[in-house]
């Protein structure tokens, strides 16, 4: 990836090309408790990270991210536009060659958009006594780990109607 542009790693308090300042020795790194809780997930129940581990990943996640958005800002720029949007980074993304990631965002996006538009739609279409922006959805009958538990307080709810 060479001739890439690439996100300053400065370790110290000088100025960045970008006119922000490092903090305390550090550019702006994901929160680590993030970090090693999004590891985590991945990971047997049972397994350790190390504090080694969980800030080397922290400081690849941090540099991958400047270097999509980086890449998405530029675009921006080109185009006159003061917002970065989810298209921006799927464009950069296919740009630096990570077409597959490229390939799941874009997916992820137009899940993102069509449960807005859901939520939307449920919202403008309520009656009275809902809350105004609020959508309350309970999920818990398609979870088969509550069926059970949940037919049974629907069967109690019906009786006592």
């Amino acid at each position: 990836m060479e001739g890439l542009p690439r996100a300053s790693s400065s370790s110290t308090s000088a100025s960045r090309s970008d006119g922000e300042r490092c903090l305390n020795g550090q550019d702006n790194l994901l929160p680590i408790a993030n970090v090693g809780r999004i590891m985590k997930d991945g990971l047997p129940p049972q397994a350790k990270i190390s504090k080694q581990a969980k800030e080397t990943i922290q400081e690849c996640a941090t540099e991958f991210i400047s270097f999509v958005t980086g890449e998405a800002s530029e675009r921006c720029r080109r185009e006159r536009r003061k917002t970065v949007n989810g298209d921006d980074i799927c464009h950069a993304m296919r740009t630096l060659g990570l077409d597959h990631y490229a390939d799941a965002m874009h997916r992820y996006l137009q899940r993102y958009r069509e449960s807005e538009e859901l939520a939307a739609s449920l919202n403008n279409s309520g009656g009275a006594g809902r809350s105004r922006g609020v959508i309350q959805i309970d999920v818990r009958d398609e979870l088969s780990i509550f069926r059970g538990n949940n037919n049974n307080n629907n069967e109690k709810q019906d009786r006592n109607i």
